[in-house]
């Protein structure tokens, strides 16, 4: 079993640890363990959240009690083998764990690991996005941050069409397109989401934008819109099964 040691109990102000106890909960989560609190005194952050969301936090909350705390050791790591999550980096470690992120989210894709790679391209793009957070909106820095998020950000939606989640590519695709209106890879994802939810003349609209860009491209283009129009016509076909169906009743 693990080895476990538990702490003399001793008098302690533990008003806080519902806070505390939720943000360890989205830490394991994989999320930003400061997710839904304000910026203000701890006081009020505890007026303000009349739910934490978890029922014994809430309670403990309400009704606050001596606690006692078993800590165990589940797992013994070298040195230098742990990496931090990105909210926990500094400036500097965000900057150099972000090429060493992208080529596992590079190296997951490859292996057809597509939601593991989406969630390492996700975790570059925060370090980049929390980095650029901090400077002025169109400031050389900015630009240059953004520039490397851009393609960080393509990877991602790249593996999000393979999961089918076509409305986030619109989304992203769309935000790259609204700075950099010559991006290829930005207009060629976009029209293959659009295509995907029907959004016949929007997806042609991307497709020729591609063409315009990148001529060399006809034949990808090409094999995309052709799959569009075999779509559509069973898609046709399939209506006029259902209509027929429905007019004979």
């Amino acid at each position: 079993p693990p080895a476990q040691r538990r702490f003399p109990a001793a008098p302690q102000h533990v008003v806080l640890y519902p806070l505390v106890s939720k943000s360890l909960r989205n830490i394991a989560a994989g999320k930003d363990p400061l997710e839904g609190q304000r910026h203000c005194c701890s006081i009020a952050q505890l007026h303000e959240h009349y739910s934490l969301g978890y029922p014994d936090l809430d309670e403990l909350q309400k009704n606050p009690q001596p606690l006692i705390f078993d800590i165990e050791v589940l797992k013994v790591e070298a040195p230098g083998s742990y990496q931090q999550d990105p909210w926990a980096m500094t400036d500097e470690e965000k900057l150099q764990a972000v090429p060493l992120i992208h080529k596992e989210g590079n190296e997951l894709y490859r292996q057809g690991k597509v939601q593991e790679a989406a969630a390492k391209y996700y975790d570059a793009i925060a370090c980049l996005k929390n980095l650029q957070m901090k400077e002025q909106p169109g400031s050389p820095d900015w630009i240059e941050l953004d520039q490397k998020i851009t393609p960080l950000l393509l990877n991602y939606c790249q593996c999000k069409l393979q999961c089918e989640e076509y409305y986030e590519v619109l989304d992203h695709c769309s935000s790259i397109l609204n700075k950099y209106e010559d991006n290829v890879k930005a207009y060629f994802k976009r029209g293959k989401a659009h295509a995907a939810v029907w959004n016949v003349a929007e997806a042609q609209a991307d497709f020729a934008k591609v063409l315009a860009l990148d001529p060399s491209l006809r034949p990808v283009v090409s094999k995309e819109l052709r799959s569009l129009e075999a779509r559509l016509r069973e898609k046709e076909a399939e209506d006029k099964i259902r209509f027929k169906g429905i007019f004979s009743q």
